[in-house]
């Protein structure tokens, strides 16, 4: 009768949580409840739904599989796990399910989340045609709908002004055309405004993912014109702000963790580095960043295997094969260093021949890349 009662208030409590959107005491609810009713399909949806809302998009995959196994006929959650395994990277897995959520469901939000996301997974994938069509669909299904005309604005070349002028008109104090304006400002080299204008964003939505890594991105773009030593301090705080809205941005981690590296705190580094690689374990220049600095922390047996898996993402990167080959002659393996010098050095000439070597330019959707340390071959 005491685990009935505990049910029972459990349940209630967590309907009314989620009813309400306060999701924090919903989680609490449900989670407690998962313990007591481990074989109800619906209480595994329901906490997969909480962390969906909550942007905890991992910790939604497990619960929304369970709710599927115990009751495939749980479209919703169906749905719901596709969504969660694309806000993760997932794109291949999440496929099917989102194909199949925007070809069939019902519900017009539904379906419209599903489309962004299959949208983006099919650009993922580098299906582009696919992304394309799916694209047009959605602008025929909602044609006013602003987040729909801001993505479709990135997958189409010339529809993105027709595109954006449309939002400006259906949307214009929308979180949607100021990140757009951002942007857009961004690729001019116009910093000022385009921070202004991530700024607006997050006016509008304070906790709008992404935005705070997109102003430090831009921050240091203009550090670049201006030599600025205020515009990296000030990046680095962004990124430190965008975890706090959202911590499983692993490249906001990356770039706090290279600004230690650079800065000689290697221990603050590395468990930076090693937060981006929880999230995001084929990030190839955390795994390049992290074995450096065991390099330098004179941990040469755990930096091999993140040079070698560097290496092993991308064998045209002529830093990675360096870092390998100091590792190789740290441990003693001379003819794995000699081998790893070797490619570093072709790679080393055919980039020299292909261009002027130089600074290439920020971008708030790229990382800062990992390069040749100063007293390494040029």
């Amino acid at each position: 009768m005491t685990q009935d009662s505990d049910v029972q208030r459990y349940s209630e409590a967590g309907q009314k949580a989620l009813a309400s959107g306060n999701y924090a005491e919903a989680e609490q609810a449900y989670e407690r409840l998962r313990e007591l009713e481990p074989g109800i399909a619906e209480v595994h949806a329901n906490l997969g739904l909480i962390y969906f809302e909550e942007g905890k998009f991992s910790q939604a995959i497990q619960p929304l599989q369970r709710a599927i196994k115990l009751k495939p006929s749980l479209t919703k959650s169906d749905a719901l796990l596709a969504m969660s395994r694309s806000e993760v990277g997932r794109y291949q897995v999440a496929l099917p399910g989102l194909e199949k959520c925007f070809r069939g469901a019902l519900d017009p939000e539904m379906k419209r989340m599903c489309g962004l996301h299959l949208e983006r997974a099919y650009t993922g994938v580098q299906q582009d045609r696919q992304a394309v069509f799916t694209a047009l669909e959605l602008d025929r299904l909602y044609p006013d709908d602003p987040e729909v005309l801001y993505h479709n604005g990135r997958i189409f070349g010339n529809f993105a002004f027709l595109s954006m002028q449309k939002l400006g008109q259906v949307a214009p104090n929308s979180v949607w055309k100021h990140q757009a304006l951002a942007e857009a400002y961004e690729s001019q080299g116009s910093y000022d405004a385009a921070i202004s204008e991530y700024r607006q964003a997050l006016a509008v939505d304070p906790h709008r993912l992404g935005i705070h890594y997109r102003i430090g991105r831009t921050l240091m773009a203009r550090s670049q014109q201006t030599t600025s030593s205020s515009d990296m301090v000030d990046a680095l705080n962004e990124f430190q702000d965008e975890l706090q809205v959202n911590p499983s941005n692993a490249n906001a981690a990356y770039e706090i963790a290279e600004s230690f590296r650079n800065a000689g705190q290697l221990n603050e580094a590395q468990k930076f580095f090693d937060r981006a690689l929880n999230y995001f374990p084929d990030f190839q220049e955390a795994q390049l960043g992290l074995g450096a600095v065991l390099t330098s922390l004179q941990k040469p047996v755990e930096a091999l295997p993140h040079l070698q898996k560097a290496v092993k993402l991308n064998s045209q990167d002529e830093v990675a094969w360096y870092r390998l080959s100091q590792v190789q002659g740290m441990l003693g393996n001379t003819g794995e260093h000699v081998k790893a010098f070797a490619e570093f050095q072709r790679l080393h000439k055919e980039k020299s021949s292909r261009q002027e070597p130089g600074k290439s330019p920020a971008s708030p959707d790229k990382v800062t890349p990992q390069r040749l340390d100063a007293d390494s071959p040029q």
